[in-house]
């Protein structure tokens, strides 16, 4: 049976949905703000009801604190990356690295503490490093060593922790440890074919400004993001959850490590604001909260996204796994003997 149709031939099918013109019943951003707000209008008494009991209020004193604090260290990490990632030439690595991979390994590692940056730049950071002929081993230490060991991400620690110095060493030689371990480790036993080779840049083509500012509301809108799911977290757990709980997990080592580890992979949190989400967690020792401190910055949900897609999957699938483990038992041991 033929069917009939009042367009011209080759036309292709016509559309049976709604056209930009006619968009029916679509809901869009406007349209879902407008109803938020009339839906908060509307439910206004119950939630000015919810808002003045204790608990809440509590709730909303360790999160704003935790946000406020955290904030300023967080936006100067994103542009200080940013610049660093745009306007220092990968080249600029190369040359300043020594030819043996075993010596380049300490020396990216120690780079990473002069040179701020947040895990979001990182990645892309070492990805450059590669493609410009860096040993993979020196670029995977930097990798760790920069959201972990550099100044913002120090100062904000003692800001978290004002009067305990142990804190800040601490955490600063064990990533260093960690991130210089994996280094060698991924010398000694790593293969080429688990190393997908890196494809350019996302901002390669466009001006240096371009980029810059790019890469900055990149970087704000995503460390932001995991910041307030930070905040919220640790507001939560010290508003909501029962007291008893938490003397619990806290009283016991193993499984406070354990938790604060897997609590750091889960939160995703931007490495610069790491520290005052850790300092509120007053039930936790400080080897556990070292163990936050120590793990977030190298290994979490959003890392290990970046990480595959940038060195491929068969790397990611390796790699996070022994970083865990290693982050986990560095911090440990440090902890141990300085805290």
């Amino acid at each position: 049976m033929a069917i009939t149709d009042d367009a011209p031939p080759g036309a292709g099918p016509r559309r049976t949905g709604p056209s930009p013109d006619h968009p029916g019943r679509r809901l869009n951003s406007p349209l879902v703000l407008t109803l938020a707000l009339l839906l908060a209008v509307l439910a206004q008494s119950p939630i000015r009801g919810l808002l003045g009991t204790p608990a809440m209020q509590s709730w909303m004193t360790v999160f704003v604190a935790v946000t406020v604090q955290a904030l300023p260290f967080l936006v100067l990490g994103v542009l200080l990356s940013a610049a660093i990632a745009v306007f220092v030439p990968a080249s600029f690595f190369a040359r300043a690295l020594p030819r043996r991979p075993a010596l380049a390994v300490p020396v990216a590692g120690l780079a990473g503490a002069v040179l701020p940056g947040c895990e979001c730049a990182s990645v892309p950071v070492a990805g450059a490093l590669v493609r410009r002929g860096v040993t993979p081993a020196a670029a995977l230490a930097f990798l760790l060593s920069a959201p972990a060991v550099n100044p913002v991400v120090l100062t904000a620690t003692a800001v978290a922790f004002p009067g305990q110095p142990e804190m800040v060493l601490a955490r600063f030689l064990a990533s260093l440890l960690v991130a210089c371990a994996m280094g060698w480790l991924w010398q000694r036993l790593g293969r080429a074919d688990w190393l997908r080779p890196p494809a350019h840049g996302t901002h390669e083509g466009a001006t240096k400004g371009e980029a810059f500012w790019g890469a900055v509301r990149h970087d704000v809108m995503h460390a932001g993001g995991f910041l307030v799911l930070g905040a919220t977290a640790a507001a939560t757990l010290k508003a909501a959850v029962p007291a008893d709980w938490l003397r619990t997990a806290a009283g016991s080592p193993l499984v406070a490590v354990l938790a604060l580890a897997a609590l750091a992979v889960l939160l995703s949190l931007c490495s610069e604001a790491d520290a005052f989400v850790a300092a509120s967690l007053t039930a936790f020792s400080p080897t556990a909260k070292l163990v936050f401190l120590v793990v977030g910055p190298m290994i979490d949900l959003k890392l290990f996204a970046m990480q595959a897609g940038t060195f491929g999957r068969a790397f990611a699938l390796r790699f996070a796994p022994a970083t865990f483990a290693l982050a986990v038992t560095g911090a440990v041991l440090t902890g141990t003997v300085l805290l």
